[in-house]
């Protein structure tokens, strides 16, 4: 009613318009179907001396390649791992990381040409006696459900433009530094890290400067730089630098694993009105899983929280014959486990735990 389809201004704007529709799910569906890329089941490196710098997935049945990281959503370990996305239903990852940056950059300029248009005409409708006497200009006329309908529009894409516009900007950020969020925290928890003098200060290999970051992303082909095995690094790295450093952090990760006993049973709800309200209000916003556990149960924990622990449930059976596979882990109540004297040494409820909580 604005424009009408008869005017030049109601075609350039249903072009562009379109445009941005065409390029929203154009590279929304390519982030969803071309996937992150996974890492071969049963994957080693060629050079078997290589071995020694890379972790092995016990789910997968091989070899990390550097980057990457196993996600218990697709089940499989994906290659330069930033996060699992329940919208295109997989990771974003190597292969589809400029398609997802793409999708989140033109969906908040799709809505704010849709809020724009929208808004000037809920004004037009508003005042259309003006528009009706004063001018020769097309009178926007509303009902209530088409003024109800059109705000709920207008709702929606400022919304949209707020929330993705914000994952946009944390998406930029991660790629000009070449960086994935599972990496930032590596980052984080390497500079917090007591070091050994031969070990030198950590340098994060994959940093080329501000240009060269988004080029390894942003292609003219749509293919970024790496295969995804090999990467282009800084000087004074090696291909290994990062995974090194993740197996000393694993290694101090199992130093300050304590098993704990389960002396109450836990169905895996995630609101357990049973344990109280103050476990229920302070549960760990996560989406991590919550695991069941009964009396008699053993768990080794790595996170503390002040009402809930993380950590793997112990195959009792499994480790007696050297068998990891199959393991829980997840979140259960605090209340529910006490520390097991004879494998740490000494005995405490949960809540005398906190050296270890600080630590985490």
């Amino acid at each position: 009613m604005w424009w009408p389809v008869y005017t030049k201004g109601s075609w350039i704007n249903l072009t562009i318009y379109f445009t941005w529709l065409f390029l929203i799910l154009y590279n929304y569906f390519l982030a969803a179907f071309k996937g992150p890329g996974f890492v071969p089941l049963g994957w080693e490196p060629k050079n078997k001396e290589d071995r020694q710098y890379l972790q092995y997935c016990e789910f997968c049945k091989g070899y990390k390649s550097p980057r990457a990281h196993h996600c218990r959503k697709c089940n499989r370990c994906v290659i330069k791992m930033d996060h699992h996305c329940p919208w295109i239903n997989t990771c974003c990852g190597h292969f589809n990381h400029a398609n997802f940056t793409y999708f989140l950059f033109f969906a908040p300029i799709g809505c704010i040409h849709a809020a724009i248009i929208l808004i000037c005409s809920v004004y037009r409708a508003l005042n259309w006696q003006y528009y009706y006497y004063y001018t020769n200009e097309p009178v926007v006329h509303l009902d209530f459900v088409g003024f109800i309908c059109s705000m709920f529009a207008i709702g929606l894409a400022i919304g949209v433009t707020i929330a993705v516009g914000m994952l946009f900007f944390i998406q930029m950020k991660c790629i000009i530094k070449n960086e994935t969020g599972i990496e930032q925290w590596i980052i984080e928890k390497a500079k917090d890290r007591e070091r050994e003098e031969e070990e030198g200060e950590f340098i994060y290999p994959y940093d080329l400067g501000c240009w060269k970051n988004m080029g390894e992303v942003f292609t003219l082909n749509g293919k970024p730089k790496s295969d995804g095995f090999i990467w282009n690094i800084v000087p004074d790295c090696n291909q290994y630098t990062l995974t090194i450093e993740q197996i000393y952090q694993k290694a101090l990760k199992r130093e300050r694993t304590v098993e704990y006993i389960i002396g109450k049973d836990y169905n895996g709800s995630w609101v357990p009105i049973r344990m109280g309200w103050r476990v229920c209000v302070n549960f760990p916003c996560t989406d991590e899983p919550r695991i069941k556990v009964k009396v008699g149960d053993r768990v080794k924990v790595t996170r503390w929280k002040k009402h809930w622990l993380y950590g793997t449930k112990v195959n009792l059976e499994g480790r007696a014959k050297g068998e990891t596979k199959d393991r829980q882990r997840g979140w259960f109540p605090r209340i529910c486990a006490k520390q097991d004297i004879s494998l740490n040494g000494h005995f405490g409820d949960c809540d005398m735990d906190t050296d270890h909580v600080k630590a985490e």
